[in-house]
């Protein structure tokens, strides 16, 4: 699916305490990743969330990141913010694969509730077509899908108990 073809989703219900969420940011391209953040921002704005927001070098540290504030069990979402612009060797290839990798493995081992906004783009005008302040913005998409992350997995120990 394509940023234009995306749809325009508002925010999940969610029931009980506003979360806590942490923001992890790589700022390598500062102003798309920016945009990103402060979509983001807006979001969890609205529903009153807490949010802390950290800076790693960059993509590759992202789920390393991502495991330490799991582990330190102190947020109920995350959300994370890159962008890697395709350049002329492979390591955009190396790079983008391992990130969403270590991000996943820690999304499927832990069940955490993540929003995942590394732009993986071939131009620098795609990055910013993603991170301006319009309904295109992908992380206004990452907080709403963490948001249900967050949502769903209080629905699903409710049940349990």
């Amino acid at each position: 699916m394509s940023t234009a073809d995306a749809p325009l989703r508002a925010p999940p219900e969610l029931e009980g305490p506003a979360p806590r969420v942490l923001v992890i940011q790589a700022p390598y391209y500062a102003d798309v990743v920016g945009g990103m953040v402060d979509g983001a921002l807006a979001v969890l704005a609205g529903i009153g969330a807490e949010a802390e927001v950290v800076e790693v070098a960059g993509a590759f540290e992202l789920p390393a990141a991502l495991r330490m504030a799991v582990r330190s069990g102190r947020y109920d979402g995350y959300l994370l913010f890159g962008c890697v612009v395709k350049g002329e060797t492979d390591h955009y290839d190396h790079i983008c694969r391992e990130a969403c990798r270590g991000v996943m493995d820690i999304s499927v081992e832990t069940a955490a509730p993540i929003g995942f906004g590394l732009l993986t783009v071939h131009t620098i005008q795609q990055a910013i077509a993603r991170s301006s302040a319009d309904r295109h913005n992908k992380g206004v998409e990452a907080a709403n899908a963490m948001i249900g992350q967050i949502a769903l997995a209080r629905r699903l120990a409710e049940t349990v108990a």
